[in-house]
């Protein structure tokens, strides 16, 4: 093999691993069909830190009851309200299987259990539903 072809398949050689070093270095993403549930909380100024975390703690047992709940987000990291006057307190996030699960949850006589116990010392809640 003479000079020139030794550089050429050093370079195809220096070419293809780079290639390959770009392609792994990618971040690699999905996009489930499955549905996000994201509340968004602001408590009543009265309640108490053990009715809240009571509320909070009444999703993961509405969560062992309701068929198609997958899973659950219950610690408040962040949150951004409406404004700096009235800011949220609290964020939840619940995925279900489907969007049919996402649906019959709302009706689930779990559901109706935890409002119970979240609607009276909840001030005021935005909820989306996110899915692809």
């Amino acid at each position: 093999m003479n000079s020139i072809s030794r550089k050429v398949l050093l370079v195809c050689a220096l070419a293809a691993i780079f290639a390959l070093g770009v392609v792994a270095g990618q971040n690699r993403f999905g996009q489930p069909k499955s549905v996000v549930h994201v509340i968004t909380v602001k408590w009543k100024a009265d309640s108490t830190a053990e009715q809240r975390q009571k509320a909070i703690d009444g999703v993961k047992a509405m969560a062992a009851e309701v068929p198609g709940i997958k899973n659950v987000w219950l610690k408040t990291l962040r949150v951004q309200g409406p404004s700096q006057d009235k800011p949220y307190d609290a964020a939840i996030a619940i995925e279900f299987e489907s969007e049919a699960a996402a649906k019959a949850y709302a009706d689930h006589p779990a559901h109706a259990k935890w409002y119970e116990i979240y609607t009276p010392i909840r001030e005021e809640s935005r909820s989306h539903q996110i899915t692809n």
